[in-house]
């Protein structure tokens, strides 16, 4: 098909423009995304505001708010579409959070935009597949790719919270010996042990020096963080708060039994591993043989592609790979 241009610049085929309008679209994202120096147009007032502060007296309509913002963009149009269409953005942002990125929902909703964009052009630019499919790709790669790259961000985030947390549990047990209160020992933990444990225990001492209590505090941070670790914690700090007791004793029994728990779960990995890894190779054979195949006779597995019938194979086989891959997830995986 092709569609003549208006400013006389001649006949282009829908095809080309299929691949053209999408990528214009993955530029101007990007450019709002990416551009500038780094410093929204808010930021740069705030900051010029504050060096002439000294020279100037600031008006009550220039006093800069310190409530947390609740805007997902910094244009209203797109911060009201994202409130109206995304599906449980509390949810959402709470992942957000976990995973430490600190960055707004809507650049992480552009980062999905482009991401469907880049992966819908390329099948068009290349013309593997039909323009329906590559639709459908494209939905797939925006809402999937970014969800798995959060996830392994939140697991990472996960792993290295709970491989410092029981050195964090030790300095705050050294400084209640000392004679401080739980709060100046969580933050002192929070000041020695690096990110993410010294970044939520100084978030933690924040809130409290703004006026919330301690207790809550914890709540929201293990709310945010949804780990067993730091549950432990928590719970431990509320039942020390209403019946009294050692609580540095009870601080470093819980690191005792953090350590241990880590050294179970280190264990349960290594004897699982040789399961873990014949399951790979038996996984991967399919696809070895199915690119070997091909090598060496490209029309013996050709039919299984181009046939109604062998389409709806590969599909039982991949669902019944799926099934097999999910029995022997739940197999290795153990709840401790």
């Amino acid at each position: 098909m092709i569609i003549e241009l208006p400013l006389g610049l001649g006949p282009v085929s829908a095809e080309l423009l299929l691949i053209i309008l999408p990528a214009l679209a993955t530029l101007v994202v990007f450019a709002l995304i990416f551009g500038g120096d780094g410093l929204t147009k808010q930021t740069r007032r705030r900051i010029e505001r504050v060096r002439t502060a000294n020279s100037k007296t600031i008006t009550p309509e220039e006093i800069v708010s310190i409530r947390r913002s609740n805007t997902d963009s910094e244009i209203a149009f797109l911060d009201s579409l994202i409130k109206r269409l995304t599906p449980r953005p509390e949810l959402l942002r709470l992942r957000l959070a976990s995973a430490g990125y600190g960055s707004s929902l809507g650049r992480y909703l552009s980062i999905c935009l482009v991401i469907g964009l880049i992966a819908f052009s390329s099948l068009q630019f290349f013309d593997i597949v039909p323009l329906l499919v590559s639709v459908l790709v494209g939905l797939f790669a925006a809402i999937m790719l970014p969800h798995l790259g959060l996830s392994l961000m939140i697991i990472r985030r996960r792993n290295r919270f709970i491989a410092n947390f029981p050195e964090a549990i030790d300095l705050m047990v050294r400084g209640l010996k000392s004679g401080l209160p739980i709060t100046e020992s969580i933050k002192a933990a929070g000041s020695e042990i690096p990110d993410p444990v010294g970044t939520e225990l100084s978030r933690i001492t924040n809130t409290v020096r703004l006026g919330e209590s301690l207790e809550d505090a914890l709540w929201d941070t293990s709310k945010r963080l949804n780990i067993q670790e730091f549950n432990f914690f928590t719970v431990a700090l509320a039942i020390q708060s209403e019946t009294g007791g050692n609580l540095a004793e009870t601080l470093s029994n819980l690191s005792d039994v953090l350590r241990r728990r880590r050294q179970l779960k280190l264990k349960i990995k290594a004897l699982s591993s040789e399961a873990k890894a014949s399951a790979y190779i038996i996984g991967s054979l399919p696809f070895v043989m199915a690119v070997l195949i091909y090598l060496i006779n490209p029309g013996y597995i050709s039919d299984l592609v181009e046939d109604n019938r062998g389409i709806i194979l590969i599909c039982l086989g991949f669902l019944s790979f799926g099934m097999g891959i999910g029995v022997m997830y739940k197999m290795v995986k153990f709840e401790i």
